[in-house]
């Protein structure tokens, strides 16, 4: 099993690690600040060096027994396993990640009772599909997504039972795909107030701090997907 670095701190740049096992389908080590694709968000890519050598890596995934798999660029070296090797992430495309995912979750907030039927994190855009007949305007989702941004609610984490999500099925908005269980523990993320939160549902993927850190957002096109899917694209607006 890989330590996920990421989990105690989504914003490390670098960190060391030491190298279990080393192939042609990538790099098992112990510990990571990569997020392995999962959930919609894809995998972190970056680089690793060590002494006498460096190499790209172009994704990381999920591997077997709770491994993160990072696959290299092909023709990459590939440094013997129990090397102590430094990783460093292609920060500004994860922080994009981030931003867009904390971003889908405001938008999950202002469609409420609307299943996720799909969604995809991008670094440019990303996408939403709700089981909903008739969304709102994008000129309204826009407006609205901006205001939440503009109000600076905190963003943070809490860990409950399998039993207590369970006894509220409501917390889980997708319809396709479920948290994962077994574990016996699951991750929520609340934006806003633990009185009042603005969303708060099962999710394993990387966020920012505040909504403030997401940005200005524009809802770029509504889709329809079939009689009941309704698509709705995002993307950051930078200055």
């Amino acid at each position: 099993m890989t330590e996920a670095l990421f989990r105690h701190n989504a914003y490390a740049q670098e960190a060391a690690a030491r190298v279990v096992s080393a192939g042609p389908e990538g790099l098992v080590l112990d510990r990571s600040i990569f997020y392995p694709r999962a959930g919609g968000q894809p995998g972190d890519s970056g680089k690793l060096c060590w002494d006498g050598g460096d190499a790209a890596i172009t994704e990381a995934v999920k591997g077997e027994g709770g491994a993160i798999l990072h696959k290299l660029a092909d023709g990459a070296p590939l440094p013997a396993p129990g090397t102590q090797v430094t990783l460093v992430l292609d920060w500004p495309r994860r922080h994009r990640h981030m931003r867009m995912h904390s971003a889908m979750h405001l938008l999950c907030s202002l469609i409420p009772g609307a299943g996720v039927t799909g969604g995809q994190v991008g670094a440019e855009k990303s996408r939403l599909d709700f089981d909903l007949a008739e969304p709102p305007t994008k000129e309204w989702l826009t407006e609205r997504l901006n205001a939440l941004v503009a109000e600076d609610h905190a963003i943070s984490e809490e860990w409950i039972t399998e039993e207590e999500l369970a006894a509220n099925p409501g917390l889980v908005r997708t319809l396709s795909v479920q948290p994962p269980r077994g574990a016996g523990r699951i991750r929520l993320v609340r934006i806003g107030p633990q009185a009042a939160p603005v969303d708060l549902q099962p999710c394993g993927g990387t966020h920012v701090r505040n909504t403030a850190e997401i940005g200005r957002l524009e809802v770029l096109k509504l889709e329809n997907k079939g009689r009941q899917n309704r698509r709705i694209s995002l993307a950051l607006v930078e200055n």
